[in-house]
């Protein structure tokens, strides 16, 4: 296999500007199959930016964005979006859509048949704790936001997509949910080996989560590496987040 094939995504001198602002300056960056990566940062650093540019949701207006390989631009980019699941903190889930649907949503623009994506339903929520014989015929406004949230990961997985886009997902829900969560996730992604970018601004959740953790800064990349290699870094910004990671301790 040669060493391209196996780039996940790579980010190749990206910018990206809207009404003459620079929402992101010339980021370069490597992700490998199976690795967790954390994007951290402040809000408005360029974090959800950088997610968006991954799935068509944002076109580069500088250098080129990389999936399997191949740039975005030259993508059908509902083909792409259907190879990569999506998370965000509001969920998105349809409300007169019930658990069931949402889930076999993606499956069934795929033309799966009413029997496999049902088993496909069952199998996602036996996955992330649901117990589906509950939760498949509810609808979004009968659960809680944990389960809610728990429900868009399984929407998200549903279709078996190589790459998970993960945007503040936890963000919303209160401390002990929050790190239920976490940890579930964390053992999926390790049982899944999927390639998943995940946004926060909470470095104790990058830590916990991410194989290796990107600061951003002003939409531009300032720390890349493994939690040590973080902890090292001498930019004023990533001083700040470790500051935070210290203080939790006491």
């Amino acid at each position: 296999m040669s060493q391209a094939a196996e780039i996940a995504v790579e980010f190749r001198d990206v910018s990206f500007q809207i009404n003459r602002r620079t929402l992101l300056s010339q980021l370069n960056l490597t992700i490998f199959p199976g690795e967790a990566i954390v994007l951290l940062g402040r809000s408005g650093s360029g974090k959800t930016t950088t997610l968006k540019l991954i799935n068509h949701l944002l076109i580069p207006t500088g250098g080129q964005v990389l999936v399997n390989s191949r740039p975005t631009t030259d993508w059908d980019a509902i083909q792409l979006r259907r190879r990569i699941g999506y998370v965000i903190q509001e969920i998105g889930l349809f409300p007169h859509f019930s658990v069931g649907e949402n889930i076999g949503l993606v499956p069934s623009l795929e033309k799966w048949t009413e029997q496999k994506i049902q088993a496909r339903v069952y199998e996602m929520l036996n996955l992330v704790g649901l117990d589906p014989e509950i939760f498949a015929q509810r609808y979004p406004d009968q659960l809680s936001g944990g389960q809610r949230q728990r429900v868009g990961v399984a929407r998200a997985l549903a279709a078996d997509p190589p790459i998970l886009l993960m945007d503040e997902p936890f963000g919303a829900l209160d401390p002990i949910t929050r790190l239920e969560l976490q940890e579930q996730f964390r053992y999926l992604q390790r049982q899944l080996g999927k390639t998943v970018i995940f946004v926060t601004h909470d470095i104790q959740e990058a830590f916990f989560l991410g194989t290796r953790i990107g600061l951003m800064y002003e939409g531009t990349l300032v720390a890349l590496g493994t939690k040590a290699e973080f902890l090292e870094s001498q930019h004023p910004e990533a001083q700040a987040f470790i500051a935070c990671l210290h203080s939790g301790e006491n």
